[in-house]
């Protein structure tokens, strides 16, 4: 999600007052730092971001479980690429100073509400969307050939659960009735970093502390806009999908297609039948409709029901 939501409000019904803004002050920041770049650099990127419909409806408590649980899947599926990338280059002279697996990674956490949501199985049942891939299979073309570019990924995603993040928590627990024990929002728990707010400027200390020109600076704050681009079209993804759900979809499964618009919109099931499985079944049903075959048994089934249906009467 988008870094630096503040909460000026407890509840769902007062969503509506959330904003996006930065939090922190420091004096000593100067506009050569690579923090204070990437923080100018991507703010036109944070506001689209942010008033993508997909967010805006998160934010006042407008989200349907299904909807979540797919968001959840497109998170795992990522953080899985990122945090495998930055074990490799956790040695890297541009990288190793932000490396903190302990107390950012994310991908343990969220196998954890894939249980909740999917399962004991839910390996089995996920599967990464179309614009999942090319947000992971971007990160691992970073981590192979231009691993200094995994600063840009790493203070995206993870400064942003650090500030958004943990309101967006508030809102899906209330808005979803989840559990007040964590389950399905361990993604935004971290359970070693006591302040988040010290966190946050000890990790941005690191980042202007970096052995980096400025065309390497100008680099990664390229590629932070490249990391939103790409976050949004998994948000505008998501929103195509929602647009396809019922108002609750078969749990657990793939989300309901109601025959209605094009089924080839829908990622989820474009993925599917690229696979060669059945697809939407409402379609499968109406394509089985139109055989001849199927037709002529089904006419004689009506004719036999409505001749055993007329004797009875008599």
């Amino acid at each position: 999600m988008p870094s630096d939501v503040t909460e000026t409000s407890e509840g769902v019904d007062e969503a509506e007052n959330v904003r996006y803004e930065e939090t922190e002050e420091d004096n000593n920041v100067s506009p050569t730092d690579l923090s204070e770049m990437l923080k100018e650099g991507t703010k036109e990127s944070h506001d689209r971001a942010e008033n993508t419909q997909f967010v805006k409806d998160f934010l006042k408590g407008r989200i349907k479980k299904e909807l979540f649980k797919l968001a959840t899947v497109a998170l795992y599926y990522t953080y899985s690429a990122l945090e495998e990338e930055m074990d490799c280059n956790k040695d890297h002279p541009a990288f190793a100073p932000l490396y903190f697996p302990l107390e950012l990674h994310r991908k343990e956490a969220l196998a954890k509400d894939m249980e909740y949501f999917y399962g004991e199985n839910w390996k089995e049942k996920i599967q990464c969307s179309e614009a999942t891939r090319s947000y992971v299979d971007r990160i691992h073309h970073v981590g192979q050939y231009e691993p200094e570019l995994l600063v840009a990924h790493a203070y995206t995603r993870y400064m942003g659960d650090l500030s958004g993040g943990q309101v967006l928590k508030k809102v899906a627990q209330r808005a979803l009735k989840l559990p007040s024990t964590g389950e399905g929002i361990q993604f935004y728990v971290f359970d070693n970093i006591s302040n988040a707010q010290q966190f946050k400027q000890f990790y941005r200390a690191r980042i202007n502390a970096l052995d980096l020109d400025k065309k390497a600076k100008e680099r990664i704050v390229e590629e932070a806009n490249k990391a939103f681009e790409f976050n949004m079209q998994v948000f505008d993804e998501l929103d195509k999908i929602g647009a396809l759900l019922t108002e609750e979809a078969q749990d657990g499964g793939l989300p309901v297609h109601d025959g209605k618009g094009d089924l080839r919109k829908c990622p989820y099931y474009a993925t599917k039948l690229g696979k060669g499985d059945s697809g939407c079944p409402y379609h499968v049903a109406m394509a089985m409709l139109k055989q001849p075959t199927i037709q002529f048994v089904l006419a004689a089934c009506i004719a036999l029901a409505a001749g055993v249906a007329a004797w009875y009467v008599m």
